[in-house]
């Protein structure tokens, strides 16, 4: 399956918003909490796993860095990729990219990555663990990497491959009341996902398809 040069997922409709299901409780996001089920994960499932094939590439092992910057509200770092990246230019992403043969693990990606992209020390991180692995349609297997970030780290964008570093609260993510579905149909292939637009100032940040469905796991992960 291929995506046409067209496409534009601010003009795909809303098929749906999952407003029944219930948020995440504030007791649930706070570090001790977070560190705790890490520590003892629940029984549960990822929603989405895999993202209906888009491009034609050999597959890639790829990390990114789940942050959660621990203000007296949490938030979630996502950064904005630039609009001459080879792929998914201009979409919101979490910082991360490819593995590199020297990187130790998957961590060790996200946190490379993340220092490469906008400069954030690994001394202001503390990994907690990770999510399954979420392939996307670009043939990305990616491991998120979820960590707690000391609210006094200070950011060095790198412009060539971010344009915008922001935060936005992870209640609001963890909401479901804000996760939209999405469907679409192209060369007879229908394709589903998510979406969760925040207004971050005079900025809408579009939050979709791999980065919105790894949130998704998140909220599935905190629920259970």
């Amino acid at each position: 399956m291929s995506n046409p040069s067209n496409f534009d997922p601010l003009k795909v409709p809303v098929d749906r918003i999952d407003s029944h299901l219930a948020p995440v409780l504030s007791d649930r996001c706070t570090a001790k909490a977070l560190q705790e089920r890490f520590a003892q994960p629940p029984n549960w499932q990822p929603e989405i796993m895999r993202e209906r094939k888009f491009m034609e590439r050999e597959p890639s092992q790829a990390a990114v860095l789940m942050g959660l910057v621990m203000r007296d509200e949490p938030t979630v770092l996502l950064t904005q990729r630039t609009q001459h990246m080879s792929t998914h230019a201009g979409q919101v992403a979490f910082a991360g990219g490819k593995c590199d043969a020297q990187d130790a693990d998957a961590a060790a990606t996200a946190l490379r990555e993340a220092y490469e992209e906008v400069g954030l020390e690994s001394h202001h991180v503390q990994v907690l663990g990770e999510l399954p692995t979420y392939i996307t349609g670009s043939a990305f297997h990616v491991t998120p990497i979820v960590a707690l970030i000391d609210p006094a780290m200070e950011l060095q964008i790198n412009t060539n491959e971010v344009a915008h570093a922001f935060e936005v609260p992870l209640a609001y993510l963890m909401n479901p009341a804000n996760h939209r579905w999405h469907v679409w149909e192209f060369e007879g292939v229908q394709r589903q996902w998510l979406s969760m637009p925040y207004q971050d100032g005079h900025h809408q940040r579009f939050i979709w398809g791999a980065t919105a469905g790894m949130l998704r796991n998140f909220y599935r992960f905190l629920q259970a």
